[in-house]
Parts: structure tokens; C-alpha cells; sequence
């Protein structure tokens, strides 16, 4: 689909911020959505599998090359991808060690895993907008989203996992109790027994809100950046095909844009990576 006389720009943007979806039609059947409006109309129990397939086709692809690495390591001169791989753990323990301060055996893994998933779902987002859309029209697909961190499904998912693990583990370290007394008996302390029970509630309500407000914030950060830098590509690629000034103006835009990018999919992973493992470190801290 281009942004040519026959369609205007606002479609070509809807078409490209439109994920390939499947879900119940309003009269009950069972398909795939034909438009914009008919995804709307499924509801939250929609699926979006050009989200999934991305995502775990790039978490398999992570899997892949480092158990290649794995099973092929030497102690001598290393290849350039077992030092690639080696220098990534190096770099991922650093920071586990710097900002966490318990003793689980997980975090470490997890934060990897994290870091190299998300930065191969943000790399998606170089490649050009059309190429794989257009591909895929090729096979009847004419929606297609190839950038799973632009779905706020996928962020959501990504974030409230690691928040039902920071649960989990607040749990379990502190105990039910020591955790209530968390939520409860902080920020506002009294000594007098009825101010204490007067607070209660209010300390519950302030901590409430600060924890609900992790996961959210977690998620919404990688998604807001994302998507924003995957909007910027489709405005770019509107130039293109409008006249000989434009279109190559718009490459020299989308190259400097597309080398700028390579710095935020970067940092957009390493953030949500150090946000995890300090929430797992609030986890595990005793007060």
C-alpha cells in the first residue's frame, strides 16, 4: 500500500498502524479483521498474531544464537559472536551486581533475556516500512505490524511479568505479613497505636498507587518511544513518490532518523532491563 493519488495519507497511516487480527465478528463468527474499524469491533479478547509471531520468532532467534554459542564455546581465542555473546553477559552482570543487592539466581537471566529480546523487537524498526508489508500482500496479508514493541499488548505482557515475579518474590522474602507492613505502616510511622491504625489507610492507598503504577510506567515508556519513532518512519516514507526533491530528501531523512534510532531502540532495552532488575532488588530489600 502507498501514500499514491488513490490513497490518501491518513489512510496509508492507518493502514500501517493496523496489526493483522483475528477475534469474534459482532455476529458471532470467528475470522480475521478486514479493517481498522472491524479489530475495534472484536474487542479485548482480539488477537494480534503479527505481534506474537514477530516476538516469538525473535525470542526464538535469541535462544537460537546463544545456546549455538553454548554448546560451541572454547576456551581459547574466541569467534566473534561467542565475544559478542560473552562481552553481552559481562555487561548485563555488571549491572545485576550494581543494582541488585539480594541473592537470586534468576535475576541475572532474566535481565539478559529482557535486554536481547526487546532490542531485537525495537531492531525491527529499521527495517524499511514497506518491505515486508508489501512482501506479504504478495500472500493475501494486508496488515501487517512488524514491530512487536509498538503493541502495547506485548509491553503490558513484558512489564506485568516482571511485576508478578516482584510480587511473588516481595511475598516470599518478607513474608504476607512483612509485605501488608510495607503497604501499610510507610511512608507516614507513629507511635501512638490510634494514629497508626488512622494511617493505615492512607499509607495504603499512597503505596498502592506507587505499586500499580510500576507496571504501567514500565510499560508505557517502551511503547510511547517506539511507537513514536515507528510513526516518524511512516511520515517519512510519505515523501516518497511525491516528486524527485522529496523522495530524496526523504532517504537522506530516514537515514540520518534510522541512525539516530539505532541509539533509542538501544536505550529504550537497557532501561527496561535496569527498571527490572531495580524492582526485583525493591523485591527482595527488607525494611
Amino acid at each position: 500500500m502507498a501514500a499514491s493519488g488513490s490513497v490518501t495519507s491518513s489512510e496509508f497511516i492507518r493502514h500501517h498502524l493496523t496489526n493483522l487480527t483475528f477475534g469474534q465478528h459482532p455476529d458471532g463468527s470467528w475470522g480475521m479483521a478486514h479493517s481498522a474499524a472491524e479489530a475495534a469491533e472484536m474487542g479485548i479478547m482480539a488477537v494480534h498474531l503479527d505481534s506474537l509471531f514477530w516476538s516469538f520468532t525473535l525470542g526464538a532467534l535469541f535462544l537460537w544464537m546463544f545456546r549455538t554459542v553454548a554448546v560451541k564455546v572454547t576456551s581459547g581465542t574466541p569467534g566473534g559472536v561467542q565475544n559478542f555473546c560473552e562481552w553481552l553477559v559481562e555487561f548485563v552482570d555488571e549491572n545485576v551486581r550494581g543494582s541488585f543487592s539480594g541473592k537470586n539466581d534468576l535475576v541475572a537471566p532474566m535481565a539478559l533475556t529482557l535486554f536481547c529480546w526487546i532490542f531485537l523487537m525495537n531492531l525491527m524498526d529499521l527495517v524499511p516500512v514497506e518491505v515486508i508489508p508489501r512482501f506479504l500482500q504478495l500472500f493475501g496479508i494486508h496488515y501487517q505490524k512488524v514491530v512487536p514493541t509498538t503493541d502495547p499488548n506485548i509491553t503490558f505482557g513484558l512489564a506485568l511479568s516482571v511485576f508478578t515475579l516482584m510480587i511473588y518474590y516481595s511475598i516470599m522474602v518478607k513474608g504476607p505479613a512483612g509485605f501488608a507492613a510495607e503497604l501499610t505502616m510507610h511512608p507516614f510511622e507513629a507511635k501512638n497505636p490510634l494514629l497508626k491504625i488512622l494511617f493505615i489507610p492512607i499509607n495504603f492507598f499512597l503505596e498502592f498507587v506507587s505499586l500499580i503504577s510500576k507496571p504501567i510506567s514500565h510499560s508505557l515508556r517502551l511503547f510511547g518511544n517506539m511507537y513514536a519513532g515507528e510513526m516518524i518512519f511512516i511520515l517519512i516514507s510519505l515523501m516518497y513518490g511525491t516528486g524527485v526533491v522529496l523522495t530524496l530528501f526523504g532517504g537522506v531523512l530516514q537515514f540520518v532518523w534510522a541512525v539516530f534510532h539505532i541509539l533509542v531502540i538501544t536505550l529504550q532495552a537497557f532501561i527496561f532491563m535496569v527498571l527490572t532488575i531495580v524492582y526485583m532488588d525493591m523485591a527482595h530489600q527488607h525494611h
